[in-house]
């Protein structure tokens, strides 16, 4: 339904937004979704930051658990 839209169809959709929201709205409400982005990416930077710090602590107190007479087969 909407792969025949093409540009023309594009353009008469942004003016009737244009006429209807005004200029004003319209800017505010993409500084809105920018913000909004932009604390996206921070939060996911924070989660990947957390999980290598996770993950490096892990890594250091790790213990070997294998039983000792599993040990001599490997």
């Amino acid at each position: 339904m909407l792969n025949n839209i093409g540009l023309p169809g594009l353009l008469l959709i942004a003016v009737v937004v244009l006429v209807l929201f005004g200029r004003g709205k319209i800017s505010s409400l993409m500084g809105e979704v920018g913000k909004g982005i932009t604390s996206f990416k921070k939060g996911v930077a924070e989660g990947n930051k957390e999980i290598d710090d996770a993950g490096k602590d892990a890594a250091d107190t790790a213990k070997d658990v294998t039983p000792e007479d599993e040990k001599d087969k490997a």
